[in-house]
């Protein structure tokens, strides 16, 4: 609070400072404070950032003027990998700060900031959905590459709609189209699937959209294990 106090009117906590505020990033080496651009204080220790502060960009937070989750995600985008940046977007929605989806139109309305392309990048392969059709598309090549038959889509397997199984190896594999914020339910409902496929001694996996569009090889190594085993197990390899 002593550093926004030493700027002035207008000032609010931000960048890494605002990040660990919230809890979203720690390790923050030294105190960053964004001013209205017409103002131009220069306390000791304290890193300024002059420009100007839309109110919606703006909050208190412990009863410290701060920027939102969203711009200051926004704001450390720029000067952080792109890891370190998913990792505080995986932080603030964990404590339930941003809502991803909510987050990647947000943004929009920012766009001539300098760590909106990474934020959207971030955002875009962590949070589309693929139609069926476009996900048959991405996926069987892979299983192909992987030595998988063609597999059975859209069947009933255990009570449940699979996505991709192959009854011969008893393998079935799920697709997630979002990566953040499954409720609770979701989760649960997630978990008690493969729990049942596995009890049913099915080999259930769990790939997201996005890996199977921009992690092919990842997805491909996985499922070429899994063939292999069950080939071994179930008496069907060459």
């Amino acid at each position: 609070m002593a550093a926004v106090l030493a700027c002035g009117d207008g000032a609010a906590l931000s960048h890494e400072s605002a990040a660990e505020l919230w809890g979203i990033r720690r390790g923050s080496r030294q105190l960053e404070v964004t001013v209205p651009r017409e103002r131009n204080p220069n306390p000791p220790g304290i890193r300024v950032h002059r420009r100007s502060i839309p109110a919606t960009d703006a909050t208190l937070y412990r009863v410290v003027p701060v920027t939102n989750p969203a711009r200051t995600l926004v704001d450390i985008a720029h000067r952080l990998p792109a890891a370190q940046t998913e990792r505080a977007v995986n932080e603030a929605d964990k404590l339930d700060l941003i809502d991803p989806e909510a987050l990647r139109n947000e943004i929009e309305a920012m766009s001539g900031c300098a760590g909106v392309p990474a934020l959207r990048q971030i955002l875009d392969r962590s949070t589309f959905t693929l139609t069926r059709s476009e996900l048959e598309r991405a996926f069987n090549p892979i299983a192909r590459g992987a030595g998988l038959a063609l597999p059975q889509t859209g069947v009933w397997v255990n009570g449940y709609e699979v996505d991709f199984y192959w009854p011969d190896l008893g393998l079935v594999v799920e697709t997630d189209g979002l990566r953040y914020h499954r409720t609770a339910a979701q989760q649960t409902r997630a978990l008690e699937r493969d729990q049942t496929h596995y009890a049913a001694d099915l080999t259930p996996l769990r790939f997201s959209h996005a890996q199977i569009v921009y992690r092919r090889e990842y997805v491909l190594t996985a499922l070429t294990r899994a063939r292999r085993r069950l080939e071994r197990e179930r008496g069907t390899g060459n």
